[in-house]
């Protein structure tokens, strides 16, 4: 996606069957080209009306929210956040993936919550503590350790001075089509699609390691 206004919404990098049987076809489809779409729209009208916010970027956008015009604030809020979280949330997923973390990310991983088996059962407690909608998040936080945040709505961790590695959306449209109400069932089947090698070069650009 480019990364200002007028915002774009780029193809998938896959097709949209390319999860099954983890993630459906349809939810795929609908999740990127409706509701993302949706987000995306909002957020170039929003903009339609402020030429001067028209170069920054998305990040820049969200980080300085607070900067904003306020009867722009919400809208970026709520729209940039729904562009910047799904597009990441596309961008780590792979089908097939590697079973655990690789490189640098899993060794940081094992060394601050144990063992790859800890870390997913306190990222899906997390994810399942999420009331309502948002998201489940693996960021580097602002003294360079690994943490497992969550987030409501559409907010993003970029204004807590957090960089993002990895998220899970639970948004009920992420999820129902094929799981119903059973958030924990597609939590199960997101750890067999999730992109480690993606997430670890997110790692290593937290730490400019890579571009």
């Amino acid at each position: 996606m480019n990364q200002h206004y007028k915002f774009v919404n780029t193809p998938l990098p896959y097709s949209y069957n390319a999860m099954e049987p983890y993630i459906d076809e349809k939810t795929m489809y609908l999740h990127h080209d409706k509701h993302l779409q949706t987000y995306i729209d909002n957020l170039n009208n929003a903009l339609s009306q402020y030429p001067e916010f028209q170069t920054w970027t998305l990040e820049q956008l969200l980080v300085n929210v607070p900067s904003l015009p306020t009867a722009l604030q919400t809208a970026v809020t709520n729209n940039g956040g729904g562009v910047f979280n799904h597009q990441f949330y596309f961008s780590n997923l792979t089908n097939p993936a590697p079973s655990q973390p690789v490189g640098l990310l899993a060794e940081s991983i094992n060394m601050e919550f144990g063992s790859f088996q800890d870390f997913q059962n306190q990222f899906k407690t997390a994810a399942l503590s999420v009331f309502g909608s948002g998201y489940a998040w693996l960021v580097v936080n602002a003294v360079g350790q690994l943490a497992i945040i969550t987030t409501k709505n559409q907010d993003t961790p970029l204004p807590l001075g957090m960089c993002p590695v990895l998220n899970l959306d639970v948004w009920e449209h992420a999820y129902y089509l094929k799981h119903y109400n059973l958030r924990g069932d597609y939590i199960d089947d997101w750890f067999h699609v999730v992109n480690w090698k993606n997430a670890n070069s997110s790692y290593r650009r937290c730490f400019g390691m890579e571009p």
